[in-house]
């Protein structure tokens, strides 16, 4: 009798393999055989109709405080997810010196836009080390998988103190121990090592990351260790990634390309099209594939959509910090809408506004501002955008933006595309996507609580690229799957997953692919002391399971928590 088997669906097994029908048994966590399964089973699915996949690898995410109190780090979780890799960017909480835990979380908090006093209130420190970071991890109750990177903000900073936190030069003696510390976290189970070096990276207090002016000894004497074990990726959040810089991007490809050729691991980064360059990303991919020719294996990550800064009235908006909002800004939600609606105080707010869409984020644009209807269109048209409609309305845009932003009790949402849509649509995501050398990523799951709420992008890859797309064309869905499940897997060395299999994970996703929708964005108040987030919920996942274990059915947590701690590599089934 087997464990379970999800029976008559449509398997799309994270080969690229056509879709086929066929049953899925499930033995010891592990999938036993996929075809046509005879005898019984102590639980059935019955998949007819349905889609069924491996589950989905994210490995762009930062859940790195989140999990000491979230078991199923959420929103992630809600979209199929079955495995995370979190430890992005140079950020993390290990290793620390003791008495450096506020300073940790003030990195965190400035660079992703978690809530500090929601990491205060909701971690618990029981690590100095990053071993024992992976130690104290190991023990919690999770639903899904988690792998971790150590962060290199975390490392300078606890071997150099001070020098390290305000981007002082590494001397020899820094960059051995600083070797040592990553070498011993590897050797415990981290994934590999992550550095940023994007000025959009700052602490609280306005402090670039640690790290990113590193010269190339620190780099290449950290990496090194990468190579003497021949274990471990390399992660880079790399400088000019926002288009700050076009001169630096390449810079940047040039020393990972001799990086990753001198020790003979992955180096991988992000990749977005710009505003300011929108073909930019193009001499990018091909010095990647010159590189790759060489036997440099470097992968750049690349979103599936935009990277999607979200408006609303009750989390961020132009009008935040103007007095004669601030007067009103403690009344609920509804209130406050209305009385932002009374001719006299709109005129006061409008009177304070400076025009601009968001003063603090220059590359917020009204030409590429949309409202963000029950539609959920994150391809829209450009003629739809804030700037367009009040070119046609004859008014101010910010005069719309407030309109919009207080009509329907203040629940309007505005969609701000900040990458990947700098010609209106979504033809170089698609191209950057379908490249051979790309790997999908950088849905920062648990991260930019405030303004971004991408955690979705599995979902979104479904619906929008293979189902839904009206504006060019869609991708097959057994690519699109195989993307986000065995290739994203293989890239972090868990070759055990990301494919139905036998012998493989019993990683899976029972989906309504017909009724598979994301839900509109809304803001929740549930992290820890009631501090606000972003999150997005989707419909049409039937059940997603967890080394044989189902952890969500019909959308709705089970408790049930198989997940493990990834350390290191996982082999491939014999």
């Amino acid at each position: 009798m087997h464990d379970l088997v999800i029976r008559g669906g449509s398997v799309v097994d994270g080969t690229g393999a056509p879709a086929r029908q066929a049953d899925v048994a499930i033995d010891g966590g592990r999938i036993s055989a996929v075809g046509a399964v005879p005898g019984e089973a102590r639980e059935t699915i019955d998949a007819t109709g349905k889609l069924v996949t491996p589950g989905f690898v994210d490995i762009h995410t930062h859940f790195d405080g989140q999990i000491t109190w979230d078991p199923t780090l959420s929103p992630t979780s809600w979209h199929g997810v079955t495995t995370v890799v979190m430890g992005n960017c140079g950020v993390g909480f290990a290793p620390v010196a003791p008495g450096k835990e506020n300073w940790l979380i003030g990195l965190m908090e400035g660079v992703e836009d978690i809530p500090g006093a929601a990491l205060s209130e909701g971690m618990e420190w029981h690590w100095e080390t990053f071993p024992e970071y992976l130690d104290y991890i190991e023990q919690l109750p999770m639903a899904l998988d988690v792998g971790t990177q150590v962060p290199h903000g975390a490392v300078r900073a606890y071997v150099m103190g001070d020098r390290g936190a305000h981007n002082e030069p590494a001397n020899p003696e820094d960059i051995a121990e600083m070797a040592r510390v990553v070498k011993e976290s590897v050797r415990a189970g981290a994934l590999g090592f992550s550095t940023s070096r994007t000025l959009a990276h700052r602490a609280i207090d306005g402090e670039p990351v640690p790290g990113t002016f590193a010269a190339e000894d620190e780099l290449f004497g950290i990496g090194a260790v990468l190579g003497e074990l021949d274990a471990g990726l390399f992660e880079v959040a790399a400088a000019g990634i926002t288009g700050d810089d076009l001169s630096m991007p390449l810079k940047e490809v040039a020393w990972m390309r001799r990086l990753a050729a001198t020790i003979g691991r992955p180096v991988t980064f992000g990749l977005t099209e710009v505003n300011t360059d929108p073909d930019h990303w193009r001499g990018i991919l091909d010095a990647t594939a010159a590189a790759r020719a060489e036997g440099a294996n470097i992968v750049p990550q690349v979103h599936g959509r935009t990277v999607t800064y979200l408006m609303t009235l009750d989390s961020r908006h132009p009008f935040l910090r103007l007095p004669a909002y601030r007067e009103i800004r403690h009344l609920p939600l509804a209130e406050r809408a209305a009385a932002m609606q009374r001719p006299e105080r709109r005129a006061a707010i409008l009177a304070q506004a400076d025009g601009r869409p968001d003063p603090s984020l220059d590359f917020v644009s009204f030409e590429r501002m949309f409202l963000l209807d029950d539609a959920l269109d994150y391809e829209p048209e450009p003629g739809d955008s804030i700037a367009a409609r009040a070119r046609r309305e004859g008014v101010a845009p910010i005069e719309l933006v407030y309109d919009l932003l207080t009509a329907d009790g203040g629940r309007n949402m505005l969609l701000s595309p900040l990458f990947n849509y700098a010609r209106g649509d979504l033809e170089h995501t698609r191209a950057m996507l379908t490249d051979p050398h790309t790997a999908i990523g950088l849905a920062d799951g648990g991260a930019h609580c405030r303004v971004i709420c991408d955690a979705g992008t599995p979902t979104f890859m479904l619906t929008h690229w293979t189902r839904d797309r009206t504006r060019g064309a869609r991708l097959p869905l057994e690519q699109v799957v195989k993307w986000q499940t065995r290739d994203t897997a293989a890239l972090f060395g868990l070759h055990d997953r990301g494919a139905l299999l036998p012998a493989y994970k019993a990683d899976v996703n029972v989906i309504d692919y017909a009724a598979l929708a994301l839900a509109r964005p809304e803001v929740a108040y549930d992290l820890p002391g009631g501090a606000k987030r972003l999150v997005q919920r989707a419909t049409g996942y039937d059940a997603t399971i967890v080394s044989g274990t189902v952890v969500r059915r019909d959308g709705e947590d089970t408790g049930e928590r198989p997940g493990v701690l990834l350390r290191g590599a996982q082999p491939a089934p014999a």
